[in-house]
């Protein structure tokens, strides 16, 4: 037997297929356009997602027959509308759309942090999902009319799999509607939002199966109709089970497009500060808190290719080597900023150069600029009591040792790269695996699939200078907080 894991990503969709003991036997991806315009707006097509998805299967079942289950892990927050028969009423409003401001400040302000902590355990922030639907509410009525489903964008390939509206508790965590800490959607939420219980898909955990292939979808893609449709997870948590970071007070980096650290947890916590940590459900069935800096990878593809105009990373990397003394300092706000901000209008910055700053400078400065970013979450999770040591490092980023050096240094943790690149797609074929039964938990799944091949150790003395430089960068958003409003608003 085959289990098929599926990643809908932001750029392209990623599929493999694995054996029963957890060889990855073939990769394959398609892209599909990304819609950017206006002041921040950001959509994809669900149905480029469905074809360049089915296109993907049939390529993978084209050589492995015997798929006994797939599941996906999923760009979170984005909302699919669907009418009463199913179909999509408007191209999907991503996570990284800025559009939201007015709808946020509604939220946290006159609706109240306390009300969505005590429903939600989050405030709401422009990537969620509550504030998209509250948009299209108050700019587009008449399709809001129309609406008789909102589900996720992994959500809707499940259901063009199975015909079955489902979607899993902590892809569920990210829309502001699921009272997180009761694992159930909240009535409360729901009323806000406009919208009745029959709109949004039943709740599975992330290992449960929603049902099995169309006739249909078996002739689109390939697949059996026997092959069972395993939900999945939201591709931070899926992303994590693809580290292996399952246990309590174990940590995860992702440098995708955006940078997350990422902690799983036994129990259910809460942060009430401003910070805006997450408090998630977790594709294991217990709970993490994660934290988001918009522009990870992102600030390196920007850099790399918009300013320095290069593709050879590794050239661009070759003549850093003094770690902890640059004195230049970036901000990767390029995209505004989620965590600890929850800001907007927030923008990338350089600040410290002088005559004699150098090219490598720059370079070195974005690398630690993200890493500070991250650390500002690592900073939260640890002052709510959590304790790590140790981080599993993923995402296009974690191809440069030198950045995932840096990344050691200014945590002052050990990271640790494990054998398989393929991060939320290995997750979710892991999550196949536990619903079709061949491993009992994901715990147990990890602990047989995952492994480590390369450890990053922090420098006592380069974690020290980096302490320093962090005291700086954490003052530096204060004081362009109110230029970066002004500049908004020009």
């Amino acid at each position: 037997m085959f289990f098929i894991g599926i990643d809908i990503g932001t750029s392209a969709v990623k599929g493999i297929v694995m054996n029963e003991t957890g060889e990855i036997l073939r990769t394959v991806s398609r892209d599909y356009p990304l819609y950017l315009f206006g002041d921040g707006c950001s959509e994809q097509s669900p149905e480029d997602w469905w074809e360049m998805t089915a296109c993907a299967l049939r390529e993978l079942t084209a050589e492995y027959k015997d798929i006994a289950a797939v599941s996906f892990s999923g760009q979170m927050h984005g909302l699919v509308a669907l009418d009463g028969n199913g179909k999509v009423l408007r191209r999907a409003i991503l996570w990284n759309d800025q559009r939201t401001v007015a709808e946020c400040a509604y939220l946290n302000d006159t609706v109240g942090r306390e009300v969505l902590l005590e429903n939600a355990a989050n405030i709401a922030l422009t990537g969620f999902t509550l504030p998209k639907i509250l948009w299209v509410k108050n700019n587009e009525p008449a399709l809001f009319g129309q609406i008789k489903m909102v589900m996720l964008p992994k959500d809707y390939i499940a259901y063009r799999l199975t015909g079955v509206a489902a979607t899993d508790y902590s892809d569920a965590s990210g829309t502001l509607l699921l009272d997180v800490k009761k694992q159930d959607w909240s009535d409360k939420m729901l009323e806000i939002a406009g919208l009745e219980r029959s709109q949004v898909p039943k709740l599975f955990k992330s290992y449960e199966s929603v049902g099995t292939v169309t006739a249909v979808a078996a002739k689109e893609t390939g697949l059996p109709e026997t092959t069972k449709v395993i939900i999945g997870g939201g591709d931070q948590a899926v992303g994590a089970i693809g580290t292996g970071t399952v246990e309590e007070g174990t940590c995860s980096v992702s440098l995708g497009t955006s940078g997350v650290l990422f902690v799983a947890m036994d129990e259910f916590a809460v942060d009430t500060s401003p910070a805006a940590i997450h408090a998630f459900c977790h594709a294991t069935g217990r709970y993490h808190m994660m934290g988001v800096t918009l522009a990870a990878a992102g600030s390196n593809k920007w850099w790399m290719g918009k300013v320095l105009k290069t593709d050879d990373y590794k050239k661009e990397e070759k003549e850093i080597t003094a770690l902890g003394q640059n004195k230049v300092y970036y901000l990767p706000y390029l995209s505004g900023e989620r965590t600890p901000h929850n800001d907007p209008a927030a923008r990338g910055a350089f600040v410290g150069m002088s005559m004699t700053t150098t090219r490598a400078e720059m370079t070195q400065a974005m690398l630690e600029g993200v890493a500070f970013s991250l650390r500002d979450v690592l900073t939260r999770i640890r002052a709510l009591g959590k304790t790590v040591k140790t981080a599993r490092i993923i995402g296009g980023g974690a191809n440069s040792p030198l950045w995932c050096q840096i990344v050691a240094d200014v945590l002052n943790v050990q990271v640790q790269k494990i054998h398989s690149g393929e991060g939320p797609a290995l997750g979710a074929a892991i999550l196949a695996m536990v619903g079709a039964g061949t491993f009992p938990t994901v715990e147990d799944a990890c602990a047989k699939i995952i492994k480590t091949t390369e450890t990053f150790t922090p420098s006592p003395q380069t974690a020290a200078a980096y302490d320093k430089h962090y005291a700086v960068f954490t003052g530096l958003y204060e004081a362009l907080k109110d230029s970066f409003q002004k500049i908004s608003a020009i």
